[in-house]
């Protein structure tokens, strides 16, 4: 995986083959922070990368400047390998917290601008995320929720959805807070 824009453009990371991860492909990542330069300074911007696995997209924020990028994941080796990184990157921003994802939703009472959501494909019930982030409140008023899911979700109906993006077998799903300041 590489980092596409900001302080760390084209720097390549190797993950351990031994992760039990899928990183978002640079095709969608490239995709996808096309589409957030239009609607965020990145510079302005505090990230909440759930299932961060890799950490591939939390760098991604991080080398773009977000004011703060927390990292959660519940797979001791992914946090330890995304803290390395993270030092070795000098991404001082980037706090990484060996959470539950769940558990970290249903908790906590931070406000984000973007929260991204790529959870095992596999996982049953992930899509309750979605229900947690909105119930807690935990967008900032016109902040995101992005998932990254399988063809098998559909979040249309949901009254917060904007719009849904497809680049082969990758679908992001982006809900937004539409509450105003």
């Amino acid at each position: 995986m590489r980092i596409i824009q900001g302080k760390n453009k084209g720097r390549h990371i190797e993950a351990p083959a031994s992760l039990p991860v899928r990183p978002t492909t640079d095709l969608g990542k490239e995709s996808l922070f096309n589409i957030l330069n239009n609607y965020f300074f990145f510079d302005k911007i505090t990230v909440l990368d759930l299932f961060s696995g890799t950490g591939n997209i939390s760098y991604e924020f991080a080398s773009r400047g977000a004011i703060s990028v927390t990292s959660v994941d519940n797979y001791q080796e992914c946090v330890n390998f995304i803290r390395k990184t993270a030092e070795k990157l000098q991404f001082e921003q980037l706090n990484v917290i060996k959470e539950d994802a769940f558990s970290f939703v249903e908790s906590s009472r931070q406000k984000f601008d973007i929260i991204f959501a790529d959870p095992p494909y596999e996982l049953k019930g992930w899509e309750k995320i979605v229900e947690h982030v909105f119930t807690n409140q935990l967008l900032k008023p016109c902040g995101w929720l992005i998932l990254e899911h399988s063809q098998d979700y559909n979040f249309s109906k949901h009254p917060n959805f904007y719009e849904h993006r497809k680049y082969g077998k990758l679908n992001f799903s982006f809900l937004v807070n539409f509450e105003i300041n």
